[in-house]
């Protein structure tokens, strides 16, 4: 078990890690390998990621809710169908092995990201048209369907999130709070299932936690201020860093 000294890397890596999940999602790809850095079992990373991720992704939903950059009638919708996809895929786990498919989704998001970048309009303006068919075609099996992905395998499950609720007609801004509200739902359900495992390191999970829940709320303000434009740029970043860690398999 390491000692405390490992908080003295460990808590700004933390704060960067949420101001960038509370911008563009991504935050795991700097808590995860800081946790194994430290010396923790893999079990004791996955839930203690969960234990920090939490404090985050609340403070970015906040901070974000206060501004009314949350649809609250599309996320109550979206919700039920992402945990059930999230526990459907950590299901599949049991049956087929992740790791094969880390490529793939490596190309997947790289497209996104592109398809984001090129398109020089896309997501800079609101054109949300309310719960119309056409947003519940778009975003309810997309909710499902990246609940699977979050649960069977993980990295870039937030950048997802966005990409779904800018094709829906959010701008950057209102994507990035739409995707945290259910970024935090997804991480309370498995706060719950890890906290009843046993496997939290609560001394090193508590301070890093509050370190990220101050870089969230430091991020999705700034978020809010530079507008849709600063976002894209950083979304643009965060999907090379999750598909390199894809393609590494790290």
């Amino acid at each position: 078990m390491p000692g405390p000294e490992v908080l003295l890397y460990g808590l700004p890596l933390a704060f960067l890690a949420g101001f960038i999940d509370a911008v563009a999602g991504g935050g795991g790809t700097i808590t995860l390998p800081t946790l194994f850095f430290m010396g923790l079992s893999p079990a004791q990373v996955v839930a203690t990621n969960k234990l920090l991720a939490i404090f985050g992704s609340a403070s970015a939903t906040a901070q974000y809710w206060r501004k009314g950059h949350v649809e609250l009638a599309l996320i109550v919708r979206l919700l039920p169908l992402a945990l059930i996809g999230s526990a459907f895929g950590a299901y599949l786990v049991h049956f087929v092995n992740p790791n094969s498919f880390r490529t793939l989704i490596g190309v997947v998001i790289l497209a996104v990201g592109a398809l984001v970048l090129v398109n020089k309009r896309f997501g800079l303006e609101d054109h949300y048209p309310g719960l119309t068919a056409r947003t519940l075609a778009i975003t309810l099996p997309g909710a499902f369907i990246i609940g699977i992905y979050d649960g069977f395998l993980g990295p870039g499950t937030g950048t997802f999130l966005m990409f779904l609720f800018a094709l829906a007609g959010f701008n950057l801004v209102g994507a990035s709070g739409n995707a945290r509200a259910i970024n935090f739902a997804t991480n309370l359900g498995a706060f719950i299932f890890f906290f009843i495992g046993g496997k939290m390191v609560f001394w090193i999970g508590l301070p890093m936690g509050l370190a990220n829940a101050l870089g969230a709320t430091v991020g999705a303000r700034m978020a809010m201020l530079r507008g849709s434009a600063f976002v894209k740029w950083i979304y643009g970043g965060i999907v090379l860093v999750v598909a390199a860690r894809l393609f590494l398999g790290s």
